[in-house]
């Protein structure tokens, strides 16, 4: 278990420096390993280049939950570039690209989150945009703690 978490806090921090950026998702198989053994959840955060909200949703919210120690053990993060044609492994292995992910994902409009479990199923409702700032950070720990609730489902 100790191995898990000491994986599961690399892949939410990344390697060091990795704190003033999101690391790009660029293999998601191996998301799901940490996803697994640490029983987190897969955030991704779908962007597009030049998109304001986009850099105000990482600079306000998800950048600081990042760099905070409590969420090591809560989620795992990663942004794709929703149209990008960079090479992408999707969480079954299977070789994709960035905006073939985000076009099964079905995702229109940027910023988009999703957070998913280790089979790459989408645990609840995406949030979509940034209509609500004020209450924005508050979504985004009910959505992290309703994730956490669906993966962590203890064993009787």
């Amino acid at each position: 278990m100790a191995l898990g978490l000491g994986l599961a806090s690399l892949a939410c921090f990344g390697l060091a420096g990795a704190a003033d950026e999101i690391p790009a998702a660029q293999d998601l198989s191996s998301e799901a390993a940490i996803s697994r053994a640490g029983q987190l959840p897969v955030l991704i955060l779908f962007t597009a280049e030049n998109c304001a909200y986009c850099e105000r949703v990482k600079r306000e919210f998800l950048l600081p939950m990042q760099r905070n120690p409590e969420y090591a053990d809560r989620v795992i993060m990663r942004q794709i570039e929703y149209r990008s044609r960079s090479r992408l492994v999707d969480f079954s292995g299977k070789i994709t690209t960035a905006a073939q992910f985000s076009r099964q994902q079905k995702v229109r409009l940027t910023p988009t989150i999703k957070l998913f479990d280790a089979e790459g199923n989408v645990l609840t409702e995406p949030l979509v945009g940034l209509t609500t700032p004020d209450y924005y950070g508050a979504y985004l720990d009910r959505a992290i703690d309703e994730a956490l609730a669906k993966i962590r489902v203890p064993s009787r």
